[in-house]
């Protein structure tokens, strides 16, 4: 099944379509439901409700969907005791997961429609993705909802001192005095707390569709070797290196962020519990130091027992002042170390540059032939400056862009308290907010100060260049050959374009006959006459009788070789006379 397209007439092929976008929605799932189950398990949350609909509830949370707790506490025989709590929290490692696996089938399934893709085949194959996720999506918010109950005696309270399991309370001197406590104290077993999850259908799904889409298009801006329709070729050579370069270094900080956990692991207590935290939370962890340490600032506050799930020093900072914003320098204040953050996050930045500078294709109009990068030419003849100033351009753009998302992808705000007829037993809550505002300008600084030195630094090496796509490189070899707009199209030294003027033989000295070959005077026509058969060129005399060839020559005679049947054998040569003997006359 196959639908006729206007681009070369190449067809859609709705078969493929269809079952590469099943392949990877079904692969992304199974990966991010993975995770998730990993992660709750070693965090033993399981051991208090079902982990199926935990773990859709988890995924859907991870596909920037939507979870509304809610809960219901009966103790004491008393009624309206709630739970209510509140959560804006995306566990990216069950994101990353998912958008890693829906990226990979979806560029393979891209690679096979060959150099040039088609606009319509593109939109097929990325609108069917987006449309069947969002359908699995609905069937994962029709599954994640769950109530987990915990009763007294699961707890132990039956063994409490004056109730039923446990003995009296015996003090010398005024006996048994279990009879004074309240005789409501042994309802104290019987308590049920019932905290329950649903997932919000509606804002899961417009989030599951836009999360889907958003993850698609950094595949497509940062895949260095996925064709894409004609006329795109400036995303090959001016896009892909620097969003391909920043995509890598992102991903780097993630796989040195679960090497930090593996190793914090090691030592602990609680191995299961590292591992699970960085299962969900490792690229939470990781996307938010990066901005922090970019001097990006952040506003929050935490308090009660979920202060104790921040790393130190950032939880006595925000227990503490919760007025003040949270920079990488009051955070420095705490502890020393923390600058360690800002130099790994500019490293990073120039790793970033360097990148961008090898991934770039140097290939320009009037530059030899590059080897391994290195031309005597770059840009036009603008040489390592242009290099610079181009990788500059183009990670600033990037950076500016890519760093807000980090900081909205890492916000935080998680609010939890119980009441009871009005009366706050407990009050817990983490809220963190990044300056979106200032996460772009300083991207745009960060970025442009990292390319220009990570291409001056790749230029020096050689390595400007060496590793570009070879789509990156046709598109720039495309773009160097491609004739100048005010030229029209094949203009060249055999097939002349039109001229500014009209030819003039005065000036012109190709368009005058030599002397010998003009007409006499007196033999031309009159003025206004006819003229030759070949008429007056540009007023030029005419020629006034044909030129006649050189003559030819004739044919050289053909040598004559000699046989063995005309003449006889040579004679042999004369014998040489007998000579004496030395001495004798």
């Amino acid at each position: 099944m196959s639908i006729d397209t206007a681009e070369n007439g190449r067809r859609v092929p709705w078969t493929d379509v269809l079952l590469s976008a099943i392949a990877s929605v079904s692969w992304a799932l199974i990966g991010m439901a993975g995770t998730a189950a990993l992660g709750l398990h070693l965090l033993q949350a399981d051991t208090a409700g079902s982990l199926g609909p935990m773990t859709a509830a988890v995924v859907a949370l991870g596909a920037n969907g939507s979870v509304k707790p809610s809960g219901d506490v009966s103790a004491f025989g008393l009624k309206g005791a709630e739970t209510t709590t509140a959560m804006d929290i995306t566990p990216l490692g069950v994101g990353l997961v998912g958008a890693l696996l829906l990226c990979w089938f979806f560029l393979r399934s891209l690679r096979t429609a060959g150099v040039v893709v088609s606009p319509a085949e593109l939109l097929a194959r990325a609108g069917t993705v987006v449309v069947l996720f969002v359908a699995m999506l609905g069937g994962l918010a029709w599954a994640g909802h769950d109530v987990i109950t915990i009763d007294g005696d699961a707890l132990g309270l039956n063994r409490l001192p004056g109730t039923g399991g446990g003995k009296g309370v015996d003090i010398p001197g005024l006996g048994d005095i279990g009879g004074l406590l309240p005789s409501r104290i042994g309802d104290l077993v019987e308590a049920k707390a019932a905290v329950g999850f649903t997932v919000d259908t509606v804002p899961t799904l417009l989030g599951g569709a836009a999360w889907a889409a958003g993850v698609l298009v950094i595949a497509l801006l940062a895949s260095r070797r996925t064709p894409l329709p004609r006329g795109w070729e400036g995303v090959h050579r001016m896009v892909r290196p620097a969003v391909s370069a920043l995509v890598t270094v992102v991903l780097v900080a993630v796989v040195a962020g679960l090497a930090a956990a593996a190793y914090a692991a090691i030592g602990d207590d609680h191995p299961g519990r590292i591992a699970g935290a960085a299962l969900l939370g490792a690229p939470n962890g990781v996307w938010l130091g990066v901005p922090v340490g970019l001097f990006v600032p952040w506003d929050g506050r935490a308090t009660g027992e979920l202060a104790k799930l921040l790393p130190d020093p950032l939880d006595r900072l925000l227990t503490v002042r919760t007025d003040q914003p949270v920079t990488l320098g009051r955070l420095a204040e705490l502890d020393g170390k923390v600058w360690l953050l800002a130099l790994a996050a500019a490293l990073m930045m120039l790793f970033a540059g360097v990148l961008t500078a090898v991934r770039t294709p140097l290939v320009r109009a009037g530059d030899a032939a590059v080897v391994r990068g290195r031309a005597p030419s770059v840009a036009g003849g603008h040489g390592p400056l242009g290099l610079a100033a181009r990788c500059a351009l183009r990670l600033g753009v990037v950076t500016a862009l890519a760093l807000p998302l980090l900081a909205w992808l890492t916000d935080v705000s998680v609010d939890a308290s119980l009441s009871v007829f009005g009366f706050d037993a407990f009050g817990a809550g983490i809220e963190l907010h990044g300056h979106l505002g200032v996460a772009l300008l300083l991207g745009a600084v960060w970025g442009a100060a990292a390319g220009a030195a990570g291409a001056l630094l790749a230029y020096a090496a050689g390595a400007a260049g060496s590793r570009a796509a070879p789509l990156a490189r046709a598109a720039a070899g495309r773009a160097a050959t491609a004739p100048s707009p005010t030229v029209p199209h094949g203009a060249g030294p055999y097939v002349p374009g039109r001229p500014h003027r009209p030819p003039n033989p005065d000036t012109n000295p190709y368009l005058r006959l030599p002397e010998e070959l003009r007409e006499p005077q007196d033999a031309r026509p009159p003025s206004g006459g006819p003229s030759s058969a070949t008429g007056d060129v540009y007023g030029a005399p005419t020629v006034a009788r044909p030129i006649e060839p050189p003559p030819r020559l004739p044919p050289p005679r053909p040598r004559r070789t000699r046989s063995s049947s005309d003449d006889g054998p040579p004679p042999p040569p004369p014998p040489h006379p007998p000579r004496g003997p030395k001495g004798r006359g």
